[in-house]
């Protein structure tokens, strides 16, 4: 009989005593032990096993239950490694920083006072052991007494106690160190943040001379505000990088295996083609919670990307201008994009298209195709996988065309010829979408227009915008991948009053035709319907010839 299925779990203490499926990753930590830096950092998209594998290395290193926590790494791979005999060594401060989410500078100060009084009280057998000074700063900790200048320091402060205590340097784990970072940045407190947190790792991590290895997780590199500023025993591990890159998510190994382990290896290509398409360093990766999903559901469906609110992937979509819809039009047509991608994220700045694809990127909504020999940092992104391309369907159909069923209608009529039925549908979604698009909005509207419909069309159709052809550029092409479909031929026009609609959407047809917009398709065999739109705020005009 197959294990259960540890969904939503991270501790590892649990799922070894548990008896819950565990792909053996703790070659993890003899590489670790091995590497000579002092300072580790791994950035991984959520999700991928960074929070269980920050469980795996506390519960190695614990000096505090060593012999209790030996049994749980029996017959894994560590156990029969030289570096085993670094069991149970060290003090360990184990701290996850995912609950701080916190809408104001305040409350993230007082929340992580709770997370340090409950990591300084895991220790509170070794007051009795403190000096008459450090004795009350100790009890301050746990009390939540501490003064803001203290919090900065706890860490530092924790590590050098328990050196004294145990003659071991510290094991200092830090896991989603960047979550306060992003809801600094989020509920507009980004300086408070980042100024609080390169003191509060500073102090931990900098020139400590009790620590003997500090391991950091996230999702990015958060480094061009200084956070990390003189932290010269760093070294960052991310998915560009070959160190590491199979401890994070799933091999196709380690999928085949668990396929085979639940009698479902028969559905290979179909989860293949839903979860894989992850890069990391030259490593072929899965999305280890969607497997992990799959394997008890059954079903093909998207997990991984309904387990967070997609709030930095939102603000992009939600600030796109013609450059970026542009690009985005190739990318959902599952073209390759060439872009320069750094190592490091600045958020502030997330009107600089350069970080626009890097968060994508390191986020894991889409993945590298390969290197490119045009820059020393140029890469191919393309689209991850099937679940990763109908959060992207969802995203702008949903909330910025109104609810999919009055969008799927309008794009059924459009694909019927029936235009006077399309333009019903399209001028109930601009009512529905008014707040989107009143005033000088209307942009906005035409731009997800078009990412709608190549989310919606994809099968059928390639969706190209605002290419040069003939004597101008069009607006929008729906070039059939079938030659028996019709191609679709949009040109969009605004009109200044209701009045002029009629005028702007016979304007739109006869520039289709006098700047010969057809010329391409027309080579190309296929039949095609020209259609001219006209708005003036809430109102559409359609026509076509």
């Amino acid at each position: 009989m197959s294990k259960k299925i540890p969904i939503g779990l991270s501790d590892f203490k649990e799922i070894i005593e548990d008896n819950y499926y565990y792909i053996d990753k703790t070659k993890l930590i003899d590489d670790l032990i091995k590497d000579g830096s002092k300072v580790k950092l791994f950035t991984r998209p959520r999700r991928f096993g960074k929070t269980l594998n920050m469980s795996m290395l506390s519960y190695f290193f614990d000096i505090v239950n060593a012999d209790e926590n030996r049994k749980l790494f029996k017959d894994l791979y560590i156990e029969n490694t030289e570096n085993f005999k670094y069991q149970g060594e060290n003090p360990v401060i184990y701290i996850s920083l995912k609950e701080l989410k916190n809408k104001s500078y305040y409350d993230l100060v007082e929340d992580l006072k709770i997370l340090i009084s409950k990591l300084f009280y895991e220790y509170r057998g070794i007051i009795e052991k403190l000096d008459e000074f450090k004795a009350p700063i100790f009890k301050d900790y746990i009390t939540r007494n501490s003064s803001e200048n203290d919090l900065k320091n706890s860490l530092g402060f924790l590590s050098q106690v328990l050196y004294e205590n145990y003659g071991k340097k510290a094991v200092i784990i830090i896991d989603e160190y960047d979550t306060p970072i992003v809801s600094a940045y989020e509920h507009g407190y980004y300086v408070d943040g980042i100024s609080f947190f390169r003191t509060f790792l500073g102090a931990a991590l900098k020139d400590n001379k009790y620590l003997q290895m500090g391991v950091m997780a996230g999702i990015l590199r958060v480094a061009k505000e200084g956070i990390f500023s003189g932290l010269n025993n760093l070294a960052v591990y991310t998915i560009l990088d070959n160190d590491y890159s199979n401890f994070f998510g799933l091999t196709e190994d380690e999928v085949e295996k668990t396929l085979v382990e639940y009698q479902i290896d028969y559905r290979i290509d179909d989860v293949k083609e839903w979860y894989d398409g992850y890069k990391f360093g030259d490593n072929e990766i899965y999305n280890p919670w969607s497997i992990l999903n799959f394997l008890s559901n059954k079903t093909l469906e998207s997990y991984w990307i309904n387990t967070s609110d997609n709030f930095l992937i939102k603000k992009i979509l939600n600030n796109t201008d013609d450059v970026l819809i542009e690009e985005l039009t190739e990318i959902f047509n599952y073209q390759p994009l060439e872009k320069t991608i750094d190592k490091s994220s600045n958020m502030i700045d997330l009107n600089n298209k350069k970080e626009i694809w890097q968060l994508l990127l390191f986020s894991g909504y889409l993945t590298i195709q390969n290197k490119t020999e045009t820059t020393a940092d140029s890469y191919l992104l393309k689209i991850v996988n099937k679940e990763v391309y109908n959060f992207f369907k969802k995203t702008f159909i949903d909330n910025y065309l109104a609810d999919e069923s009055l969008f799927a209608k309008m794009m059924i009529s459009l694909l019927d010829k029936d235009l006077k039925a399309f333009e019903q549908h399209l001028q109930k979604i601009l009512l529905l979408s008014f707040s989107y698009y009143d005033g000088a909005n209307e942009e906005k509207f035409y731009h997800n227009l078009i990412l709608g419909m190549i989310l919606y069309l994809d099968r059928r159709y390639k969706v190209h915008s605002n290419k040069e052809i003939g004597f101008g550029r069009y607006d929008i092409v729906l070039e059939p991948k079938n030659s028996n479909d019709i191609a679709y031929i949009f040109e969009f026009k605004v009109a200044k009053s209701s009045e002029e609609l009629e005028r702007k959407v016979n304007e739109a047809l006869e520039q289709i035709k006098s700047q010969k917009y057809d010329v391409d398709l027309k080579e190309k065999g296929y039949n095609i319907l020209n259609v001219g739109m006209a708005f003036c705020g809430k109102e559409v005009k359609v026509k076509y010839l």
